[in-house]
């Protein structure tokens, strides 16, 4: 038996150079085809675009109808039948009342599936939206950030798959924190870190799951909850182990289309987050931003754009 990973691999295999099925051509273009005549006089170009941007209501039309909405005359639509290769409207009627049921059958979402890169980045889209309206009221997002930014030091604690995530929220946050401390091993490296933190004075920590979850970011969160640090945990799962021991959970879709996950939504959190901090003690932010674009500009660690 193949391993999950393995199947996945399996399953979001990119085919390169096959042409889609027919069903899966959206109704647009199956209408430029259709309609993609280098003859088509001005008038008969206004009717195949009106028809492509209202083919489920306009298919059903009569011929009059479809004359008054287009603004032209009923022999200009018959005329413009004939141009796309029918024997008439009836004709015409037929074949896009055919595409317009199709459309109907199959959904919107069926319809813009595309190929496995494309499904991949519709989930990410599906995943993105959902934390939208998980953002309609930002308080507890402004409470965890005004939180995060009083740890003084703040941890963030991030392994295997999710040293990714960790590492970039702790890069930005050290722009506009003091006292920053990133945990990217597990095991009694973890253990000391978070025991060094709450004895330094921090009190959160920030702690990212991605799948597959580790057992030892369990372990290491247990750690930091025996030593008296509160946790707050950006993962995947709204239940579960993790989710029981920390005391904050944004639960974030991640992107499970292809082989490796993807991270869009749970990125867009952390941007979040680093908002929230930054507007919890805006002067000090001011201040260390300001200090480091000085160094910055002083040793040139940029490229001019």
């Amino acid at each position: 038996m193949p391993s999950p990973q393995q199947a996945r691999a399996q399953a979001s295999a990119i085919t390169s150079g096959k042409a889609a099925p027919e069903a899966e051509v959206s109704p647009s273009a199956q209408l430029r085809a259709l309609f993609d005549r280098p003859r088509l006089s001005p008038g008969q170009r206004r009717i195949a675009q009106y028809l492509i941007e209202h083919i489920t209501e306009a298919a059903f039309l009569s011929i009059t109808d479809l004359a008054d909405r287009v603004g032209v005359s009923q022999p200009s639509v018959t005329r413009f039948a004939s141009a796309v290769g029918f024997s008439g409207y009836p004709a015409l009627r037929e074949k896009l009342q055919s595409i317009a049921l199709g459309t109907l059958a199959v959904g919107p979402a069926e319809e813009m599936r595309g190929n496995e890169l494309q499904a991949a980045v519709d989930a990410e889209i599906e995943n993105l939206e959902n934390l939208r309206r998980d953002l309609a009221d930002p308080n507890v997002v402004i409470d965890v950030g005004r939180k995060l930014s009083s740890s003084t030091p703040l941890t963030v604690l991030g392994l295997r798959i999710s040293v990714s995530l960790a590492e970039y929220f702790a890069y930005a946050a050290r722009r506009i924190h003091p006292d920053v401390r990133l945990v990217t091993r597990g095991g009694s490296v973890a253990y000391d870190a978070l025991l060094q933190s709450r004895e330094a004075g921090g009190t959160w920590v920030l702690a990212f799951s991605m799948p597959r979850h580790a057992q030892e970011t369990l372990t290491a969160v247990r750690v930091a909850r025996g030593a008296g640090l509160k946790v707050a945990l950006i993962t995947d799962l709204a239940l579960g182990p993790l989710a029981d021991e920390a005391d904050v959970v944004f639960a974030i879709g991640t992107g499970s289309r292809l082989v490796f996950d993807s991270y869009a939504a749970p990125g867009v959190m952390c941007s979040a987050l680093l908002q929230a901090m930054t507007d919890a003690d805006p002067e000090r932010t001011q201040a260390r931003l300001e200090g480091y674009e000085q160094v910055a500009d002083q040793h040139q660690f940029f490229l001019r754009d």
